[in-house]
């Protein structure tokens, strides 16, 4: 594997042209590429990049221009983004209750922005494809024995095996089998009538019903179910022509796009449309890590006529996300670009405002949205990893707090999240704990 860089301003300096014609869905292999797998046999890798080129795509080009168009009104403040989903999904957790708890997570979710925000909100699903995880070491070291580090299903295997850890092209295969199997359950569900807004008592998670759960979280769970029915019910019965179309919710995917193998065999030019389209999600973003002007992952990215997410941090100078969205975006097209800024609660007054400022001043047309996870990570003396809910909420707020200030609009949030029983974070309304983090 090869190991992490940060950005540097000698990447600043990087020729980057924003002409299609020297781009090809392979031109990434030219340039420097971090978080990226060595495979071992190079013929190997070839036939599964060749069979993955010959599969049908996974979602459709018409369906990622809908999405360009929905988010270009999201960036005009006319509708809201909830991006959201598991930190990192694996093959074994591709189950119908797995799939199924979250989307009712994203469905209510996104109800209760509706409600309150008074607009449209546009579903983006970390699922579907996040099966690779970048790492900030390419090794593992156990004792005296040090292996490649698990980078995720799409690579390799998590058991700390030579083999298990040894990167896998017929990984690239089952990511693309599993990535269709949670599509089709999807487009099913859909189709049949799962998320109809007219019976939201259907999405009740299965956890609300266990009976150690305290009697006054499970009421206040239900009163808010019932105000969001009611409400709907009200508005049906004012003839509002806008509640036939909240019952027909749709969801697009993302995923960070980080085995370029996989992403640039699943891109294709398709009938009576100009440009390449990348097919393993509507909606594949670009990480921290990997958003070297100069390297692989932009140079991709910046050939796909997809929307494209980028994930900028605190150490993010402004004069070089200004020329990213220059290269990512040469035509400054309305929902084109998403900045999704993950700064921390702490750094969000001092960071944000320059960044949003110099975006501003280029004149760039982006959609504005905070990822409040991955800035605010802890670890505890106890070894484990988490996050303080009043950090998450704290960074959400500052961040809305900032383009007031600066007279843009935060456009959407991008959560790590799930519909499983598991307690992940301290904090919030109930006062999480540390030791409560094993529940």
């Amino acid at each position: 594997m090869t190991a992490i860089a940060g950005s540097s301003q000698a990447a600043l300096q990087a020729s980057h042209s924003t002409s299609a014609a020297d781009w090809t869905p392979t031109s990434w292999r030219t340039r420097p590429a971090l978080q990226m797998p060595i495979y071992p046999d190079a013929t190997v890798l070839a036939s599964a990049e060749a069979r993955l080129r010959r599969y049908p795509p996974l979602v459709f080009a018409g369906e990622a221009r809908k999405l360009k168009s929905a988010l270009a009104k999201v960036a005009n403040g006319e509708a809201f983004l909830l991006q959201g989903g598991d930190c990192a999904e694996s093959f074994a957790e591709c189950s119908p209750a797995n799939i199924t708890n979250k989307l009712k997570i994203l469905l209510q979710m996104s109800l209760v922005l509706i409600h309150g925000a008074k607009r449209p909100v546009i579903r983006v699903g970390r699922f579907a494809g996040q099966y690779a995880k970048p790492r900030s070491s390419a090794t593992e070291k156990r004792g005296d024995v040090e292996l490649p580090s698990y980078f995720g299903d799409l690579v390799n295997r998590a058991d700390f095996t030579p083999e298990a850890r040894r990167a896998d092209p017929a990984a690239l295969l089952a990511g693309y089998t599993h990535a269709a199997l949670t599509l089709n359950f999807i487009r099913s569900l859909s189709a049949a009538g799962f998320a109809d807004l007219h019976h939201p008592e259907y999405w009740d998670l299965t956890f609300i019903s266990r009976e150690d759960l305290p009697a006054s979280l499970r009421a206040e769970y239900g009163t808010m179910i019932e105000r969001l029915g009611a409400a709907l019910r009200f508005m049906e019965a004012l003839g509002e022509q806008t509640v036939d179309e909240l019952t027909r919710v749709e969801f697009f995917t993302s995923h960070e796009g980080l085995n370029l193998f996989y992403e640039s065999a699943q891109t294709r030019q398709v009938p009576r449309r100009t440009g390449w389209y990348c097919l393993t999600a509507h909606m594949p973003w670009i990480g921290e890590r990997t958003r070297d002007l100069g390297g692989a992952h932009v140079e991709f990215f910046r050939g796909i006529r997809n929307t494209v997410g980028v994930k900028v941090g605190p150490a993010m100078d402004p004069k070089e996300l200004v020329e990213l969205c220059r290269v990512l975006d040469p035509d400054n097209e309305p929902g084109k670009l998403v900045v999704i800024t993950r700064i921390g609660a702490g750094k969000v007054h001092d960071k944000l405002p320059p960044l949003v400022d110099a975006v501003k001043a280029a004149g760039r047309r982006v959609l504005w949205v905070t990822d409040p996870m991955h800035g605010n990570g802890q670890t505890l003396a106890s070894g484990t990893k988490t996050r303080s809910f009043d950090d998450i909420l704290a960074e959400i707020e500052r961040s809305f707090d900032v383009h007031d200030a600066c007279g843009t609009w935060l456009g959407g949030v991008h959560f790590e999240l799930t519909g499983e029983d598991v307690t992940e974070c301290i904090g919030g309304a109930d006062n999480i704990l540390d030791a409560q983090l094993d529940d």
